[in-house]
């Protein structure tokens, strides 16, 4: 044992962090996973009736994917082997199995718990599948990543997916009231300061383990307000990686709550994107989007705001540009809304693509040579300025197609008088075509 600490650069003698000493011993102890851990749930289920396939654990840092992987194997009867994907390579896989394979042959089975499991290439990961097929192993991965995007889709189909939560502020309190009965003290802080602490874990509990260790080391007379913790404890960054799934979460929810007309939230979501270190420029992007998506001509200087805080963040930069995106987000959000640009865009581009080659009708092709005149192009054209009310009437669709319509003006902000203007020129296009 004492080669094992040396390896690890301790002694002995060294002292167990909190957040171990406090590693649950239970299933029934781990916090706030109640919806897989309860009797009903299906974790729950496999542990009583020992039962256990293969899982991925899906969640944030610090919710207990280890910790329940580790007590499944105890209350499962396995062996547990544990490998990060971080530290691994193709020996130490083969290793693993074939230590799985020998311990089985003496009826022993293992769960093989493989952290960061979305760290293995896509031929790695490959390399399980026999082994969870043949039962050597029961396989129980770990990551913070969308398995849809980062675990084979052959593993996917041998495992079942579980959904860990981000640990709530009375599961964070909880944590606390253990590490008090076990050191057999308060936390420093006053009632107010002990809220703002749990704000600063961000749902991690191992984070806030760590946090609380060195509050418990302070020789301290009086509680903490919130004011004296924030000077002492920086604030943790926001759990945000620009190339993962929560930058397109983030993103979508900025354009979604711009789309539903709530300028709050889209503050809010513009606000976590900004801190977390998003690139001002692909925000910028999705603004001028969404302006021509959700806005369009209800409101025609959405798109002239979006574009105009486009090239602040180019002209200006961060920090100062943010608050052109802000202006322009408030404003996107707070405009009337109509996607019948959008639909129009779609459904024109829907008939080109089934229509085909269809040529212009020969009265509005141009005819800029004699032979091109006395083929009939340009033969009939009416020009509009010269028509009453400065509208021919004529069709502009290919002799060969009916005439469609694309664009169905929503009626809100501007487009009631585009829709008003659009059901004027129809009724006189009917009259003057007979």
């Amino acid at each position: 044992m004492s080669d094992l600490f040396a390896a690890a650069g301790l002694d002995q003698g060294a002292p167990t962090p909190l957040a171990e000493r406090l590693r649950p011993k239970k299933l029934e102890e781990v916090v706030g996973q109640d919806h897989l851990l309860k009797p009903e749930g299906p974790i729950g289920r496999m542990v009583a009736g020992k039962r256990l396939a293969s899982i991925i654990l899906w969640g944030p840092p610090g919710v207990g994917k280890t910790t329940i992987a580790r007590l499944l194997a105890e209350e499962t009867g396995h062996e547990y082997q544990q490998i990060s994907a971080v530290f691994s390579g193709v020996a130490d896989l083969k290793k693993a199995f074939e230590t799985a394979k020998a311990r089985r042959a003496s009826g022993k089975p293992t769960l093989l718990f493989v952290d960061e499991i979305h760290r293995f290439n896509r031929a790695q990961q490959d390399g399980f599948l026999p082994y969870v097929e043949q039962g050597v192993v029961t396989l129980v991965g770990a990551t913070t990543e969308n398995p849809s995007f980062e675990i084979n889709a052959a593993l996917l189909s041998r495992a079942q997916v579980f959904v860990l939560k981000r640990l709530d502020d009375a599961a964070l309190d909880l944590l606390l009231q253990r590490a008090e009965k076990l050191l057999g003290k308060q936390l420093p802080l006053t009632e107010e300061a002990r809220i703002a602490f749990t704000n600063l874990a961000d749902g991690d509990g191992r984070y806030l383990l760590t946090l609380a260790e060195e509050l418990f080391a302070l020789k301290t007379i009086q509680p903490l307000d919130a004011k004296a913790l924030g000077e002492l404890l920086q604030k943790r960054a926001p759990a945000y990686d620009k190339d993962r799934e929560e930058h397109y979460n983030l993103i979508s929810a900025l354009h979604k709550s711009i789309r539903g007309s709530d300028p709050d939230a889209a503050l809010y979501w513009l606000a976590r994107m900004v801190s977390g270190g998003e690139d001002l420029l692909f925000i910028a992007r999705r603004l001028v989007r969404a302006a021509a998506e959700d806005i369009g001509l209800a409101d025609p200087t959405a798109l002239l705001v979006a574009n105009a805080a486009k090239d602040a963040v180019h002209f200006i930069g961060p920090p100062e540009a943010e608050l052109h995106l802000a202006q322009a987000v408030i404003h996107l959000a707070t405009a009337p809304k109509s996607n019948a640009a959008y639909v129009a865009w779609k459904a024109a581009k829907r008939a080109a693509n089934e229509t085909g080659a269809l040529g212009p009708p020969m009265h509005i092709r141009n005819a800029p040579t004699k032979l091109m005149k006395d083929l009939g192009y340009g033969s009939g054209y009416a020009y509009d300025h010269d028509a009453e009310d400065g509208f021919s009437g004529q069709s502009y669709f290919p002799d060969e197609m009916p005439r469609r319509q694309f664009y169905s003006p929503e009626g809100r902000g501007r487009e009631g008088v585009i829709k008003e203007r659009l059901e004027h020129w129809a009724k006189l296009r009917a009259e003057r075509n007979g």
